[in-house]
């Protein structure tokens, strides 16, 4: 296990629009100077957050995962975000993390927005999944399901990441920063926040607040509103001390429903 470099693009999405969405990312990922360990994509990040996946879903065998299998390869890193994914007559929020030697893995999210209808046209998953990239396990999650800690819950340190992808409302926008900070205080564990800009096809504002948090809940770098490209660097030195020091872990309770 060593250290780690984690980069979260935060965007506006293009609505409803694919290949534009592809388009930006390759530019944006162009532009970066050294290679990161991990590269981390919004939720739904080729489309928004559309209730129309007849018209947007993809087969794992499409054009988006294509993409995201010869991006990770050429850039050398893991590449993660979420898309609309159809599959034996059912539609997925699946969370795709491609790795740079050509595996794949995937989460479908737990918790559908049901606000927004979601659970109407997406099927929920039902497990957890766990990436181990360079020595570091990371447990993948995605937007709703950050409002779940007995979902999100690290027991017995499964986990030393736990990833969020959304598209957050900017109207709880301090649910979003709260609950992110709770989740690596309680778990002990880093948290990447990755959140969108800009308005979606339904008018709803997004104000972004991606953000990378330390095991004591600290923030290390957050982007508000704008557009950007934020990078991290993660101590495994601080997390295996911080854990050793002050073993809240060895006192959690079991369950996990």
């Amino acid at each position: 296990m060593r250290d780690l470099t984690v980069t979260v693009i935060q965007t506006n999405l293009i609505w409803e629009d694919p290949g534009s969405n592809l388009a930006m990312f390759s530019e944006k990922i162009s532009s970066f100077k050294e290679a990161p360990d991990l590269v981390v994509l919004p939720e739904m990040f080729t489309t928004g957050f559309t209730m129309n996946p007849a018209g947007f879903a993809e087969k794992m065998e499409g054009p988006t995962v294509d993409w995201m299998l010869q991006t990770a390869s050429e850039g050398k890193f893991h590449l993660i975000g979420s898309i609309a994914i159809r599959e034996e007559g059912q539609y997925y929020n699946r969370l795709v993390w491609a790795f740079p030697d050509g595996d794949l893995l995937t989460y479908d999210k737990r918790h559908l927005f049901r606000m927004a209808g979601e659970e109407k046209v997406y099927t929920p998953g039902n497990s957890h999944v766990t990436a181990r990239a360079y020595g570091w396990m990371v447990r993948p999650f995605i937007c709703y399901d950050l409002r779940f800690p007995l979902w999100c819950r690290n027991h017995g340190n499964e986990y030393d990441i736990a990833l969020f992808v959304a598209n957050w409302p900017e109207r709880r926008a301090s649910h979003w920063k709260t609950l992110l900070e709770a989740r690596a205080i309680e778990n002990q564990s880093y948290v990447i926040g990755c959140n969108r800009t800009g308005f979606d096809g339904n008018g709803i504002a997004y104000s972004g607040d991606s953000c990378i948090i330390d095991p004591l809940g600290r923030i290390i770098i957050r982007e508000t509103e704008a557009e950007g490209i934020i990078t991290a660097h993660l101590s495994c030195a601080e997390l295996a001390s911080y854990r050793e020091k002050f073993p809240v872990w060895k006192d959690a309770d079991g369950n996990t429903e």
